[in-house]
């Protein structure tokens, strides 16, 4: 042997009692001398009646086994012998049997065969013990040493010669400790007097290292047997040895890979993986276990197919894991988070390229080819006395993602092909773990790129309203909900706000809530009234909710309804006035000038897509004096699971009283008073102060119903025109004003009015009674109808028409020049 000292196991195996085995040990004439109480209780013969007999006379074979004489000749040219086989019981009933015959040696070239017997029967049912089994019917080599009472060695066999390493020779006549002073011979001989002293049956499990294995640490069991003469007495004691270290290293590395799966990936953070995968790795595998991240990984991007190699310098990664056994070393070679440039001729460029892992069982002290670039490096391994190093890297799919480094510097024993084996199934582990969180890093920033997309870039009221805004997702982890939000500015100052909240949270609502929308944003461009829109909005869900069932692959798993609430509002800042109307959504705040704040009460309406189509929508008109601060939310920012909706709204109302701040500060102030910075619920929250017109920048005429009606409107704009110093529009508008009136006088008989507004720039409305909206044709040729909203059309910038209390109202817009624009 080549190392005489016992290292402990980490959990010690103390003896235990098993069930007894069948023994039997026989002289070269085939003679029974030994014969164990296990043998008595399976063929039913006691020591009495069997030692000092023919082994043949005691169990007879079966009638088609071959001739004793030739059976025993067939044993000693094989050296033994094992198979199943049929006995008959002392009672004459059969047993099938497992048997195993092996040859000792003792002093002077003596030979004796051991017989082992197993019931079949037993063993299928489960009684016997792993261990035993393992050692009578496993079909690796099992060593055997019988010891006399005075545990002196007497018969040996030729593998138990072969796993220690030690001639037999040398074994008559002595006990294990003389051999073996520090091979846990004390721990052997307790043992063995105890199954002397007891007649039953013991396993005891030790390490050796047989030098045929390079002094690597092998793992046996013992089972010790009491054999007995014929009257009964105990003649010595049999020990069975056979080397479990394959199945101890398949136990252990089950155990570690079971560990690996709880303790490797808790998170979807990369750094916190690579940490994960060294502080696993450290003790159980590697004295020192270092892992490095190519450097986009942890910032979420997948590293090139071919790293280092496109942009001619050295691969660049970042240290995610560090772990020892000796605190002293974690700066190996580098702290966690370092940066670390790795020259692309190294062998870790190289593994980084190929992606194949390396095993050095016995690194040398100038630490080969790993970092003979780095001398700082190599100093420092060689300080660390590492000498044996795995390097693995971390593959995804087509990509390294890094490398795991594995050392063994307390431990003496050098990396092996298996070790090297249960690396790469621990790296596996956390590529997996990584990968997971490079495919979440990745649909996370489409789903914020969805996000950022879909809602409003920059919010403005235009010359109507200042606004500010704030958006709080419940799916925190994608930054992505149902809630929305818009501002929408439309003809004569006027701008829409919008407040909506579809059911669900994620990149599902949050594309649900971009057809919606644009669907409000498309209705709006009609110039419907708050209750109109909110009725066509109601039929776009229930459509899509319609699709959805048409689209879905298994009828009997429909996908969820879309539900959803919303609440539409227009002001007027040339009336000062707001329209509003609701779909199942909370009603708005409103805070006057003198900081008095109120909830108006108007109808809810019912959330859209429940397809209650026979219940209006109905709209509100209420009036907002210049200065008027109007908060639009979803009802995540009011509601939670520990308060009713009341006490959501005092808090709101709280924070939206404080006077003297900007809208973005309130804004700001209002998020803050939530109870929890992770609401359970999307949170959105618009705010809008409200301005007016200037008396100066608006003008309007009541028209009568005739044709004089078109001059006095051309020469009335022409004036308002001068006054406002807009002299360069004076023939576009004219022309504009002539043909709106004119079609007002045509299809109208009752009072017309025109009026010019000044912001953000020049608006021309025209009212008249008539509800028919017209409508621009391509105009013929020869045609003489059609021309008028054409060339309307063709002046403007944009034109078009809206319905109104009293009728409707057809605008057309011109553009400014900067220095005229109202503010």
């Amino acid at each position: 042997m080549t190392n005489t000292g016992h290292t402990p196991l980490a959990e010690p195996v103390s003896p235990r009692e098993i069930p007894d085995a069948a023994i039997a040990m026989l002289d070269a004439e085939g003679t029974l001398v030994g014969w164990t109480h296990a043998a008595e209780q399976l063929v039913g013969y006691s020591a009495g009646e069997v030692v000092g007999r023919s082994a043949a006379h005691v169990l007879p074979p079966a009638e088609h086994a071959p001739s004793a004489a030739a059976f025993a000749e067939q044993c000693r040219a094989q050296d033994g012998w094992s198979g199943t086989v049929t006995v008959r019981h002392r009672d004459g009933h059969a047993i099938k049997m497992t048997l195993r015959i092996s040859r000792l040696w003792g002093q002077d070239a003596g030979t004796r065969w051991l017989v082992s017997v197993t019931d079949i029967g037993t063993l299928s049912s489960g009684a016997s013990n792993g261990a035993v089994r393992e050692s009578l019917l496993a079909r690796a080599p099992i060593g055997i040493a019988v010891y006399d009472p005075q545990l002196r060695c007497t018969w040996v066999s030729d593998v138990m010669e072969r796993h220690v390493g030690v001639p037999r020779d040398r074994w008559f006549g002595r006990r294990l400790k003389d051999l073996f002073p520090g091979f846990e011979a004390e721990a052997l001989e307790s043992v063995m007097r105890q199954v002397l002293e007891s007649g039953l049956t013991k396993v005891h499990e030790y390490r050796a290292w047989p030098p045929a294995d390079q002094g690597r640490a092998h793992l046996f069991s013992a089972s010790f047997f009491c054999l007995q003469d014929a009257d009964g007495t105990a003649l010595s004691v049999c020990a069975m040895s056979v080397d479990v270290t394959g199945n101890r290293r398949a136990r252990e590395r089950l155990a570690i890979l079971s560990e690996a799966s709880t303790r490797i990936g808790s998170t979807l953070d990369f750094m916190q993986t690579g940490q994960e995968l060294a502080d696993l790795a450290v003790p159980l595998l590697a004295d020192i276990a270092v892992v490095d991240l190519v450097e986009s990984v942890p910032f979420g991007f997948e590293p090139s197919a071919r790293i280092g190699t496109t942009s001619g310098r050295g691969p660049v990664l970042c240290r995610a894991g560090v772990a020892s056994i000796d605190l002293g070393v974690l700066e190996l070679p580098a702290v966690r988070e370092e940066v670390i440039h790795v020259n692309p001729s190294s062998s870790f460029g190289a593994a980084l390229r190929t992606g194949r892992s390396h095993l050095e069982p016995v690194l040398d002290t100038h630490a080969g080819p790993w970092v003979d670039h780095d001398p700082t490096r190599a100093r420092k391994v060689r300080d660390s006395g590492i000498h044996s190093l795995m390097v693995v890297p971390i593959r995804a799919r087509r990509c390294v993602l890094g490398l795991a480094l594995f050392g063994r510097s307390e431990e003496l024993t050098p990396f092996q092909d298996d070790d090297l084996l249960l690396a790469e199934e621990l790296v596996t582990r956390a590529a997996l773990s990584l990968d997971n969180a490079l495919q979440y890093a990745r649909q996370r920033t489409a789903a914020l790129t969805l996000q950022r997309d879909l809602l409003p870039h920059h919010v403005g009221g235009g010359a109507a309203l200042d606004v500010a805004s704030r958006y709080v997702p419940a799916d925190t982890d994608h930054g992505v909900g149902g809630d929305w939000f818009d501002v929408i500015k439309l003809s004569g100052a006027r701008v829409a706000l919008v407040v909506g909240d579809v059911v669900g949270h994620g990149i599902n609502a949050a594309a649900t809530m971009g057809r919606l929308r644009t669907a409000v944003r498309t209705l709006a461009d009609m110039e419907l009234p708050p209750h109109e829109l909110l009725t066509h909005l109601d039929d776009t869900v229930r459509r899509l909710n319609e699709e959805s069932e048409e689209d879905a692959d298994d009828p009997d798993q429909l996908p969820a309804a879309v539900g959803a609430t919303c609440l539409y509002a227009v002001y007027n800042p040339v009336t000062q006035r707001c329209t509003m109307a609701r779909a199942g959504h909370p009603p708005p705040a409103i805070i006057d000038p003198q900081g008095r704040i109120t909830f108006p009460d108007m109808p809810a309406g019912a959330p859209l897509g429940l397809g209650l189509g026979l219940v209006p929508f109905e709209s509100v008109e209420l009036e907002l004096p210049e200065g008027t601060l109007l908060a639009l939310y979803t009802d995540g920012l009011v509601e939670s699971r520990d308060d009713d909706i009341d006490v959501g709204l005092d808090r709101l109302g709280a924070a939206l009283a404080q006077s003297g701040s900007s809208l973005e500060d309130l804004c700001s102030q209002v998020i803050e008073t939530l109870p929890t910075q992770s609401p359970a619920d999307d949170v959105t929250l618009l705010l809008a102060r409200t301005r007016g017109l200037e008396a100066a920048q608006v003008a309007s005429w009541e028209l009568p119903n005739e044709p004089a009606a078109v001059r006095i409107a051309r020469q009335a704009a022409a004036r308002q025109l001068s006054e406002w110093g807009l002299d360069h529009l004076v023939a576009t508008v004219e022309l504009i004003v002539s043909e709106l009136v004119t079609n007002a006088i045509r299809y109208d008989g009752g009072p017309i009015r025109l009026r010019l507004i000044q912001h953000q720039v020049l608006t021309c409305e025209v009212s008249d009674s008539n509800t028919s909206h017209p409508r621009p044709r391509q105009p013929h040729i020869t045609g003489e109808n059609g021309r008028g909203l054409f060339l309307v059309a063709q002046l403007s910038r944009r034109w078009g028409s809206r319905s109104a209390t009293d009728g409707k109202v057809v605008w057309a817009e011109q553009d400014l020049p900067s220095k005229a624009v109202a503010v």
